[in-house]
């Protein structure tokens, strides 16, 4: 018999008698068949209009920013459950009691700056936003004040220039937030998912390098962020750093977005996607970076876009939230704007954020503007001029970004009675006094020094870093912060001859926090097959003008043998190096092996 394809019916004629009295039969018998199915409500039915429901169809699955439910990664379900935004009232329940919350509150907790940082800590600690770094006197003291009161009496320096008290039971928590609110601060946002501390060159506005004072665009941002509820809750943290291009280094390059001032030195002619072309005038602009996570081995890379300063608050607006729509919400691994960056392309990237603006930026090249200016390393530390006559400010060194409340005290009082009652923040873990008249600089030296502060660069000591380390942090392997200080203390007043400063960072855990594969020397925590502290150590990172990631060169080595290890370090790179051949491009000549006999 042939067969009949979907465009041909079969003809009558192709059947037998015999056969169309059987298909006759069949159909009618099918037309007659009884019926069940499912009304609206759920209930059985046998009247197939009343029928509308088909429950042997997949049920539809809900999603969340486009990904199904059952896909979320476990943090990205407890904020589609409940919005972490939403839960003063638990927190302040949580106080009433002297709680602890669960896993999932604990992660909502951080939404508001709180940490619970057992087993390291069973207490909170608390991380509070201070946008450019930028503090006042009265500010510093009213912190200072909550660290005594309710908490272990002392603050850290972070490498995102803000600070974070320590040690709150659960029953202080609603008082603390509270208070620091009446400080004109906040926490919210400082952890968990959200664009954290916006950071900036420390010296803005009184560099006398700097091309633009970028203190009124991260004020900007920070508070465009807190008045926006969609810029929470993102895929993971988000950084964002502003640099002036002066005389110190915000480790721009080590954010997810950084926009650098640049000069334009002559006019450009600027060519947009679509063809057309639009002359640039000569001037300070923002360059855009982007997509940089140095724990996992990437600086930020040039975007390709030249923006006036006045757009940059609705540039960044624009391309956190294409990350929040877009960034994977299924694996935290690859959840940074770095992964979707590989997963698109740079060029699709600006493309989706340029469809969110209504103006358009100029594509320029990066040749097309002067480069930065070079940094001065450990320019932190000291005493330098301002641009403002007769003014300098002055870089005060903490351990390992330690500080007491008696501390934190003196340095408000400091300011006041040298400055202008004002405190700056640096990533680098420490404290600039500015604005001091040049005749107190003297006085405020040695005040400075009562209070146990270190004031003298140090080419081996002055620029070591440290995260929080196992006494504070759940994830460190190691103490980083009472090594680090060892450390530093035992180089202070050693190897005054290096051809250059060093930067040495102490990081406790893979994520990274005090960015161990940017320093000069940087020190990874481990545990040793014994179960004692260790590091891996790593070499030849930089910044800046140094930019690159270290290579591994020693594994496994006790904690006990660092100091004498990075001492070795040290005077073989005074020994061999050659003039003015600063640590990163001795390191950088030579392949890993002879690297590491050469240090052995």
């Amino acid at each position: 018999m042939p067969i009949a394809t979907a465009r041909e019916p079969i003809a009558a004629a192709a059947f037998t008698a015999e056969q169309r009295q059987y298909l006759e039969g069949f159909l009618a018998a099918l037309a007659h068949l009884p019926f069940a199915g499912h009304t609206a409500g759920g209930r059985i039915t046998a009247d197939p209009h009343a029928a509308p429901n088909n429950l042997a169809a997949p049920p539809h699955e809900d999603t969340y920013f486009g990904t199904p439910l059952s896909e979320l990664a476990k943090p990205e379900r407890w904020k589609h459950e409940e919005n972490p935004l939403d839960i003063w009232d638990k927190i302040l329940a949580h106080a009433a009691a002297d709680k602890f919350p669960d896993e999932a509150d604990a992660f909502r907790f951080k939404f508001f700056g709180l940490f619970h940082v057992a087993p390291a800590q069973d207490s909170f600690m608390l991380r509070v936003r201070i946008p450019a770094g930028q503090l006042t006197s009265g500010q510093l003291r009213g912190l200072a004040d909550l660290a005594e009161e309710h908490g272990g009496g002392y603050a850290h320096v972070t490498t995102r220039a803000n600070l974070q008290l320590r040690e709150f039971r659960p029953r202080s928590i609603g008082e603390v937030l509270t208070r620091v609110q009446d400080l004109g601060l906040t926490s919210r946002g400082a952890g968990a998912d959200n664009v954290r501390n916006i950071t900036a060159t420390p010296t803005s506005g009184f560099d006398a390098g700097e091309l633009l004072d970028v203190r009124p665009f991260a004020h900007g941002l920070h508070h465009y962020i807190l008045n926006q509820r969609d810029l929470f809750g993102l895929p993971r943290k988000f950084n964002v750093a502003f640099d002036s291009g002066g005389a110190i280094s915000a480790a721009a390059a080590t954010n997810d977005l950084c926009f650098t001032a640049v000069r334009l030195g002559a006019p450009a002619m600027a060519t947009h996607s679509d063809g057309t072309s639009e002359s640039v005038p000569a001037g300070v602009y923002f360059r855009i970076q982007l997509g940089g996570i140095t724990g996992h081995g990437d600086f930020a890379r040039d975007a390709g876009w030249l923006i006036r300063p006045a757009q940059a608050v609705a540039v960044a607006a624009a391309m956190v939230r294409v990350f929040s729509e877009h960034g994977d919400r299924t694996n935290r691994k690859k959840a940074r704007l770095k992964y979707l960056l590989e997963k698109w392309g740079m060029e699709k990237f600006l493309a989706e954020t340029a469809r969110q603006l209504d103006f358009r930026p100029w594509p320029l090249p990066a040749g097309s503007v002067e480069p930065r200016r070079p940094v001065t390393k450990h320019g932190w530390l000291g005493v330098h001029p301002q641009r403002q006559p007769g003014r300098s400010y002055v870089g005060v060194g903490l351990s390992a970004g330690h500080l007491s409340a008696a501390q934190m005290r003196g340095l408000a009082s400091l300011a006041e009675r040298h400055g202008e009652a004002e405190l700056r923040l640096t990533v680098w873990q420490n404290i600039l006094l500015p604005h001091v008249a040049d005749e107190s600089v003297p006085k405020l030296r040695a005040e400075l020094r009562a209070l146990g502060f270190m004031l003298e660069s140090s080419p081996a000591a002055g620029g070591v870093i440290s995260c929080t380390g196992s006494r504070g942090c759940r994830y460190a392997a190691t103490d980083t912060k009472a090594h680090a200080a060892a450390l530093a203390t035992a180089l202070q007043d050693r190897l005054a001859d290096l051809p250059a400063p060093v930067n040495i960072h102490f990081t406790g855990c893979p994520h990274s926090c005090a960015q161990h594969y940017c320093g000069d020397i940087g020190l990874l925590g481990a545990k040793l097959p014994d179960g004692s502290e260790g590091y891996h150590i790593v070499i030849g990172g930089g910044m800046d003008h140094e930019e690159g990631i270290a290579r591994e060169i020693f594994r496994s080595v006790p904690a006990a043998e660092i100091i004498p290890l990075v001492e070795r370090i040290l005077r073989r790179y005074r020994d061999l190096a050659g003039e003015g051949e600063s640590f990163a491009q001795w390191t950088r000549r030579q392949e890993t092996e002879r690297l590491r006999k050469v240090l052995t």
